[in-house]
């Protein structure tokens, strides 16, 4: 392997060492999410609950009513954007997640925010209906019901929060292999 100092003079030799190293980032994707997921341990922003234990409540309720692993996965890191990205938060982690959940739940977690605002909003002057913009979405319900059953009763102090380890299976499961091509996965199966 040779130094380059410019991506432009990486001979292949170096390339395959790269994509193996973003390869082996890559595999750790579910412990970067779940380190990124404490960071939100006593960051209450105002609510009666951390946001951390916001996320594990709402997980903790899709995962005892049976939902699907992905849609678990979902519930658990559906707002750790929250101090990266306070504007857009429900859209990065849908980005950060899309190459492992199918179409609904991308799209679930891709707006829950502004599901979520028919719950608060009109006490704010806002309009609490905002969701209706994509009452044609195939997914519109889907989000609908996310919001009702785990995002919005999720701020419950008293309610009994499954630990993370838990969540463990279900995120490598989820996240074990890309569901969605991209030009990254075609270079990280190179390395294999």
């Amino acid at each position: 392997m040779d130094d380059f100092d410019n991506l432009e003079n990486a001979t292949v030799d170096d390339l395959k060492a790269i994509a193996k190293g973003q390869a082996e980032i890559a595999s750790k994707v579910g412990d970067h999410l779940i380190a990124h997921l404490s960071l939100l341990k006593g960051d209450f922003g105002g609510f009666p609950i951390d946001r951390y234990d916001h996320c594990v409540q709402a997980a903790t309720r899709a995962y005892n009513d049976k939902r699907s692993a992905e849609y678990v996965v979902c519930a658990l890191f559906h707002d750790i954007g929250d101090t990266l990205a306070p504007y857009n938060h429900a859209e990065v982690v849908a980005e950060m997640l899309r190459p492992f959940i199918d179409d609904r739940h991308y799209f679930m977690v891709q707006r829950h925010g502004v599901f979520q605002g028919y719950y608060f909003w009109g006490k704010l002057g806002l309009d609490r209906n905002a969701r209706d913009q994509y009452k044609d979405s195939p997914y519109f319900n889907d989000t609908v019901e996310f919001c009702e059953k785990y995002d919005s009763p999720s701020f419950d102090k008293n309610y009994p929060n499954l630990p993370i380890e838990t969540f463990r299976p279900l995120i490598e499961e989820v996240l074990k292999s890309p569901k969605q091509a991209s030009v990254y996965s075609s270079i990280f199966a190179k390395t294999k």
